[in-house]
């Protein structure tokens, strides 16, 4: 069996590109455990090969399934199809994104992850992956290992990380999307928000909350197909003057079916006021 990142000796994927990230990504976040492989992936019943969510057979309809009975025991009521679709694909895509965006935030390198080379495990917040290559800068020591594509500067990799995410997700939508009701655009909305709330979520682990914002801001500085928009980042001004990170989600995420009352803080729907007291609000 593969060796879990957090708890593998230095040894063991000596030299792999991303193995201090999602070391790292494991101490500010422990509910989320990535594995490498490298000869053969984790196998048996509780694992879905990404390809196989992608094809959108028996796997996504096991999935889905976790899902709707995740949601009705949570919230003690069924959700609509789509609804349910629409929660398993983000149950999905945030910590994938995650997969390729911490790399590169940490250590500049941002992994290729085709679908065929991703698992995912239906009891929730585990992944196995293999790289088979990355993206890198030229002064990475990195640059010598097998697999490394060096690009010339920072925005060359920030181009990296769009591919990596697109190339990843494109197959995964289009086997969701007979499942959703929402379009093409929509969908990229989805990932856009994915990309954007999984990295600055982790930043503010880090402590480096405000250079997730601006990398985040640079990585998607507007609508860069085939994203829906940018990383849509504002600030408000609080009670006492200072300045409060917002940011306006490019898609919804359909809570407000099961809870009316709630929405997100980052909804359209919410208005500003309503996000100052919020987010200025002490327990």
């Amino acid at each position: 069996m593969p060796s879990a990142v957090a708890a593998a000796p230095a040894a063991a994927f000596a030299g792999h590109p991303a193995q201090d990230a999602y070391a790292r990504l494991a101490e500010v976040f422990p509910d989320l455990r990535v594995t490498l492989w490298e000869a053969a992936p984790p196998d048996g019943d509780d694992w879905l090969a990404a390809s196989a969510l992608a094809a959108g057979g028996p796997a996504l309809d096991a999935f889905l399934a976790d899902e709707a009975a995740r949601i009705a025991a949570e919230h003690g009521r069924p959700a609509r199809p789509d609804v349910v679709a629409s929660f398993a694909l983000h149950r999905y895509a945030w910590p994938v994104c995650l997969l390729i965006t911490v790399p590169w935030f940490l250590h500049r390198r941002v992994p290729q992850l085709p679908v065929q080379d991703v698992r995912f495990h239906r009891g929730l917040g585990r992944l196995a992956v293999r790289t088979p290559s990355f993206g890198c800068l030229p002064d990475d020591p990195a640059a010598a290992l097998p697999g490394a594509r060096v690009v010339p500067d920072e925005e060359a990799l920030r181009a990296e990380v769009r591919a990596a995410v697109a190339d990843h997700l494109r197959p995964v939508l289009d086997g969701f999307r007979t499942r959703m009701r929402r379009g093409p655009r929509a969908l990229w909305g989805m990932v856009s928000d994915e990309i954007v709330e999984g990295l600055w979520y982790v930043g503010h682990l880090l402590g480096e909350e405000p250079r997730a914002v601006a990398e985040l801001a640079r990585l998607l500085p507007g609508a860069t197909a085939p994203y829906a928009s940018g990383a849509g980042f504002r600030e408000l001004t609080g009670p006492d003057g200072g300045a409060l990170p917002t940011r306006d989600r490019a898609s919804c995420c359909m809570y407000y079916t099961l809870r009316p009352e709630d929405t997100c803080v980052t909804c359209p729907r919410t208005c500003d006021a309503e996000r100052i007291s919020r987010l200025t609000a002490t327990s």
